[in-house]
């Protein structure tokens, strides 16, 4: 449900209008140097702020409530949380009636009975990737010799971002984009056949990116077109280098030593500065509408961290 992992167990909480959002971590060793100011980088790479993101701006200050003590992990569990503050809930009264396309309203509606928080997505909202990125932060901690690399490779179909991004802006509509992640430094042998695989693993937790629509490690899809021979990834050595890297780094769903390489796709936000219809519950009509609302024109800008 709102809970992953079973030795770094993350439980997350809020919604994007509610008085905060926040998460539980446990499973955390003790001696590990924690500051407010180790997440303030992660924090800003997430914030908007840019052309072409949402223009509601949070302080997203961490606030330590407990598992910290003297700068250091003390190996209680550790929770953090946001407040929420730049909020202007009003703009979302219609969505009771009419579900925005692409979003959570009509299943969320639905799965709780009418009591869910709607409000700018409520506990559905990307708002909640906040306090994931500060359970990122405290985990690269932990792991401090892996080294983690991310870039965004296109946004609409453009490898030039800032053209994309200026169309996008001119035409008044979201686009959406691909993020590519590497990571080196992994021990051999991580991962658990068959249902704790690293591919498994690792999807489980990007997925909960409300925007990802799709992945792939090393060649991904591309593999489907090619063959066994040109695919497999010849050892040249015995530490397990190979000489190229069609699995991204992983066989049998354990990593192998080599580079991790997988790439997510990000959809298009759905809520567009373009007219949109749906169908109204109260009238029971389709009827044309605007969403109202503060929202990132390219969501795969705030992406890569």
């Amino acid at each position: 449900m709102n809970s992953i992992g079973r030795i770094f167990r993350l439980n997350i909480f809020g919604e994007s209008h509610g008085e905060c959002v926040g998460i539980l971590m446990d499973g955390i060793p003790p001696g590990i140097p924690i500051r407010v100011e180790d997440f303030t980088n992660d924090i800003q790479r997430r914030k908007p702020g840019t052309s072409g993101t949402t223009t509601r701006l949070e302080e997203d200050l961490p606030i330590i409530k407990s598992g910290v003590f003297n700068d250091f992990t003390s190996g209680a569990p550790i929770l953090i949380e946001f407040q929420n503050s730049n909020k202007r809930s009003s703009v979302y009264s219609t969505v009771i009636n009419q579900p925005r396309p692409g979003h959570s309203d009509f299943v969320a509606h639905k799965k709780f009975k009418g009591y869910n928080d709607y409000r700018g997505g409520g506990h559905f909202s990307g708002r909640l990737t906040l306090p994931i990125v500060a359970a990122g932060v405290v985990a690269k901690k932990i792991f401090s010799d892996l080294i983690i690399q991310t870039k965004i490779l296109e946004i609409g179909g453009n490898e030039n971002v800032d053209a994309a991004l200026q169309n996008a802006i001119e035409n008044q509509d979201s686009i959406g984009g691909i993020i590519e992640c590497r990571v080196t430094g992994i021990p051999i042998g991580i991962g658990e056949p068959f249902f704790d695989s690293i591919e498994s693993v690792l999807s489980h937790l990007i997925f909960s990116i409300p925007a990802v629509k799709g992945i792939e490690f090393g060649s991904g899809f591309s593999a489907a077109k090619m063959k066994g021979s040109e695919h497999n990834d010849v050892f040249i050595n015995e530490e397990g280098t190979t000489k190229t890297n069609n699995s991204g780094g992983i066989s049998g769903g354990l990593s192998n030593g080599n580079e991790l390489v997988l790439r997510i796709a990000i959809k298009p936000t759905s809520s567009t500065p373009s007219q949109q219809e749906s169908f109204n519950l109260q009238t029971s009509q389709m009827e044309k509408f605007k969403i109202e609302g503060r929202h990132d024109l390219c969501i795969a800008l705030r992406v890569p961290v």
